[in-house]
């Protein structure tokens, strides 16, 4: 009945664990880069099928944990086209890690940066859900 007044139990963090990919694991996701960068200077500029290849370019090279790799080809996706998928997300989550390297380091400028960088993702995403 006064629940609130008891000492609430906290969940237990969950720690990510970055996976760590063997060497053959990671020339396989080298190569399914090169075939789909292939697929992407070969293919007709279709913008939602340009935007549907570089989003699996940067989320096999975020996989890889090249991450500016990755933010350069998910930046490309979206601007072929706006989505609300697996890249935004993952996009999003370099961005937040980008501007949490730039705060260890104390660097005010790459701070501003990587906040205006996920601000724009926000205005993407009032963008898509509003407009359906």
């Amino acid at each position: 009945m006064f629940d609130f007044l008891k000492k609430k139990k906290t969940k237990p963090i969950k720690a990510e664990v970055d996976e760590v990919l063997t060497e053959e694991q990671k020339n396989e996701l080298r190569q399914e880069i090169a075939e789909l960068t292939l697929e992407i200077t070969a293919s007709e500029p279709i913008d939602s099928v340009l935007a549907e290849k570089h989003e699996k370019v940067g989320l096999l090279f975020a996989q890889l944990s090249e991450i500016d790799e990755a933010i350069v080809s998910l930046e490309k996706s979206q601007s072929h086209k706006n989505s609300i998928g697996a890249g935004y997300k993952k996009l999003m989550s370099l961005y937040n890690q980008k501007r949490a390297e730039a705060a260890k380091k104390g660097d005010g400028a790459g701070i501003d940066q990587w906040m205006n960088k996920m601000d724009d993702m926000r205005q993407i995403a009032k963008k898509v859900t509003i407009s359906g």
